[in-house]
């Protein structure tokens, strides 16, 4: 007969118990579109991190993780910086991710295909985290990404549907929508509005419409600071990035349908 465990027993129970109490599934499913109406700064920058990915990540914990690199050293000063990349990285072409594709405004030398060196003009302890910000996606020469969702469908600024890659590296951890859809409303009003009459399940807006209902929604990233409001209808990890906002901008790799 196998021991049980009391203390993990104990810490499982209450874990699930503090998930039912959030409103949130124990565990995500997979399935659904996500629809999200977005201003036109956030329209771009949600694009980008669906279909590109950085070199490190901000977990929604706001831990420093690796993404496209697994690890990471620099020489006493922080000024030269070495790199470790995946290998298991396939652009949406179906090309290889190597050394070579790592485009940054810095001095970058490539050591070999999973490798490589970057050089600054000043010391940077923070460099790691610094890539993993907007602005930093890696993507090929002809605009191909390797994030989990893929463009299906894009109208530049106005209209933009991924779809979910067949096979990727975080297809056990990330990535639970079938598609998702982003558009662009640049009046607020009309974002919330859309929210209230259920076209999309989140939008960048700091209070809903006065004729919405609270109790039907989601005050993210927490209630007392709101960059984006989201439908019971999808669920959210307990903890949600608060570095940036629709999720540290990984909605569609890190929620799910409720």
């Amino acid at each position: 007969m196998t021991r049980l465990d009391r203390r993990a027993l104990f810490a499982s129970g209450a874990a699930a118990a503090l998930l039912a109490a959030t409103g949130v599934s124990a565990a995500p499913k997979r399935g659904g579109r996500l629809r999200a109406a977005l201003s036109a700064d956030l329209f771009d920058l949600a694009i980008s991190s669906t279909v590109y990915d950085n070199l490190t990540e901000i977990g929604a914990d706001g831990t420093l993780r690796g993404a496209l690199a697994t690890g990471w050293t620099s020489n006493q000063d922080a000024r030269i910086w070495q790199f470790s990349l995946r290998d298991d990285v396939l652009f949406h072409d179906g090309a290889a991710f190597d050394a070579s594709h790592v485009h940054l405004p810095f001095d970058v030398r490539v050591l070999d295909a999973r490798r490589l060196q970057i050089t600054l003009d000043a010391p940077n302890p923070n460099l790691p985290y610094l890539l993993a910000h907007p602005g930093y996606e890696q993507r090929s020469d002809t605009g191909m990404g390797t994030g989990i969702y893929q463009v299906q469908k894009l109208e530049p600024g106005r209209h933009f549907i991924g779809t979910r890659v067949a096979e990727h590296w975080k297809s056990a951890h990330a990535g639970w929508f079938d598609s998702i859809e982003f558009v662009h409303f640049s009046d607020a009003a009309i974002r919330a509005e859309a929210l209230r009459d259920a076209m999309v399940d989140v939008a960048d807006i700091t209070e809903l419409d006065a004729y919405a209902d609270p109790r039907d929604y989601l005050l993210l990233p927490d209630g007392q600071t709101v960059t984006h409001i989201a439908s019971q209808s999808i669920a959210v990890p307990v903890t949600v990035g608060k570095a940036w906002p629709l999720d540290n901008l990984r909605m569609a790799e890190r929620w799910w349908i409720a």
